[in-house]
C-alpha cells in the first residue's frame, strides 16, 4: 500500500472531526465575520505546517486565504472555497451527523469537505517528507458562491503563473471534473401601465403579461443538443390585485458550453423586445463564469490524476457539469485545470447533501500523490 494512502487511512476519524467542526462554522458568503470563523481555522491549520499564509480582506465578504508552501520554480494552484449557501443558525438547526457513512450538515458536501481533503493532503506529505517538485499556492475566497466578484481577478493571476489548477470541490461518483458550462446571469426589468383593474381596466397595460411572454420566449432558448440552458428562476411583479401592474422583474440564469455560444445567447437576452405596446423592458448582465472547454493541457493533467490514482488502486474517469466553479477562471486563461478531487458525495445546496466519509482520506491521498507526481 502507499505510504501516503495508509497514513491518511489512519486519519479518517480525525477528518471526520475536522470536517464536523467546519460544519459547525456557518458561512454564509454575505456575513464577513462567519467566514472570517473558517478563515481562522484555515489559516491556523496552513501555518502549523509551514505554509506562508496571507489574509486578504474584503469589503463585502470575508477574507480570502492565500497560502504558498514548499518551495521551486514552477508553481501548482489549488482551489476551494470558505463560503455556502446556508444562512446562519443553519448548523443548529441541522447539526452535522455521521450515519451509514455518510456525513450530513449545511456545507458538509459544497464545500467544506474540500477544504478538509486538500489540508490533510498537504499534512500528509509535510509529516511523511515529501516535497512536490513545485511550489504550491493555496487560495480559498470567500464569495465563490456569489460568483466570486473579488476573488476572480487573484484567481486569474495565480492561475497564469500556474502549471496547473486543482480545484477542491467535490466529486460525483467519483469522477473528475474535466469541464464545465459557462455562466450567465442577467436581470430583466418591464415597465408597463398601471390602471384600476375594475373602472380603467382598458387603460392599464400589465408588465406580468409581458413577463409572462418574455419567460416563454427565454425559456424557448434552451437547446439541449448545444448543450444550452436557460432558467427564468425569480420572477416578481404587480402591487394589489385590484391594480394593472405597472413593473415586473425577472432574474435570469443562462448555460452555455462554449465562449462563441454564450456571446451568441448574451446578444439574443440583452437584445430581447418587446411584445405588448406600451411597455418597456431594460435588460442587463452577462456572462458570469466563462466557459471551461476542454484542452489538451487538461486532458494530460486528467491522465496524470489517473495515473495517480492508479498507484492508489483507484478507477477514475473524466466528467464534465453545467455547474460552474473558481476553475472556470484558470482554465479560460489557458491553465491546464482539474475539478472534483473533493470527497465523493452528492447534492449539493439541498437538505440532502452528504459526504461519504470512506472517500475523505482516499481523495486526499490522490490529491498528494498528484501533487508530489505532477511533472516527473
Amino acid at each position: 500500500m502507499s505510504r501516503i494512502l495508509e497514513h491518511l487511512l489512519a486519519q479518517q476519524e480525525a477528518m471526520i472531526e475536522t470536517l464536523a467542526g467546519l460544519v459547525a462554522l456557518d458561512s454564509p458568503s454575505h456575513e464577513r465575520e462567519a467566514v472570517n470563523r473558517v478563515a481562522d481555522l484555515m489559516s491556523e491549520a496552513l501555518d502549523s505546517i509551514g505554509a506562508r499564509v496571507q489574509r486578504l480582506p474584503q469589503a463585502a465578504f470575508g477574507d480570502h486565504v492565500h497560502a504558498t508552501w514548499g518551495e521551486g520554480d514552477g508553481q501548482v494552484l489549488l482551489l476551494g472555497h470558505m463560503d455556502t449557501v446556508w444562512p446562519a443558525g443553519e448548523s443548529q438547526k441541522r447539526p452535522f451527523r455521521v450515519e451509514a457513512g455518510r456525513a450530513t450538515g449545511p456545507g458538509a458536501f459544497d464545500m467544506k469537505g474540500g477544504l478538509v481533503v486538500g489540508l490533510y493532503a498537504l499534512r500528509a506529505l509535510h509529516a511523511l517528507g515529501l516535497r512536490p517538485a513545485h511550489r504550491l499556492v493555496l487560495v480559498l475566497n470567500s464569495d465563490e458562491e456569489c460568483g466570486s466578484p473579488t476573488s476572480r481577478a487573484i484567481i486569474e493571476e495565480e492561475g497564469r503563473r500556474s502549471i496547473a489548477s486543482l480545484v477542491l470541490e467535490p466529486s460525483r461518483e467519483g469522477a473528475l471534473v474535466t469541464w464545465r458550462k459557462g455562466v450567465g446571469r442577467f436581470e430583466l426589468e418591464i415597465q408597463g401601465r398601471a390602471s384600476h383593474s375594475g373602472a380603467a381596466h382598458e387603460r392599464g397595460v400589465s408588465a406580468l403579461t409581458e413577463m409572462a411572454h418574455q419567460i416563454l420566449r427565454l425559456e424557448s432558448m434552451t437547446d439541449y443538443g448545444r448543450g444550452t440552458t436557460v432558467n427564468v428562476g425569480v420572477a416578481q411583479g404587480g402591487s394589489k390585485v385590484n391594480v394593472r401592474p405597472a413593473a415586473a422583474w425577472a432574474e435570469i440564469d443562462l448555460r452555455v458550453t462554449s465562449a462563441e455560444e454564450g456571446e451568441r445567447m448574451a446578444g439574443t437576452i440583452l437584445g430581447l423586445e418587446p411584445v405588448q405596446e406600451g411597455t418597456t423592458l431594460i435588460v442587463s448582465g452577462g456572462m458570469n463564469r466563462p466557459p471551461w472547454e476542454t484542452s489538451p493541457g487538461g486532458e494530460r493533467l486528467f491522465r496524470q490524476a489517473q495515473r495517480a490514482g492508479a498507484r492508489l488502486g483507484m478507477e477514475l474517469w473524466p466528467a464534465g457539469t453545467g455547474g460552474g466553479s473558481d476553475g472556470n477562471f484558470t482554465a479560460a486563461v489557458g491553465t491546464p485545470t482539474l475539478d472534483g478531487l473533493g470527497p465523493v458525495g452528492e447534492d449539493a445546496h439541498a437538505l440532502t447533501e452528504w459526504v461519504d466519509v470512506a472517500s475523505l482520506p482516499r481523495r486526499a491521498a490522490l490529491l498528494a500523490e498528484l501533487l508530489v507526481s505532477l511533472d516527473k
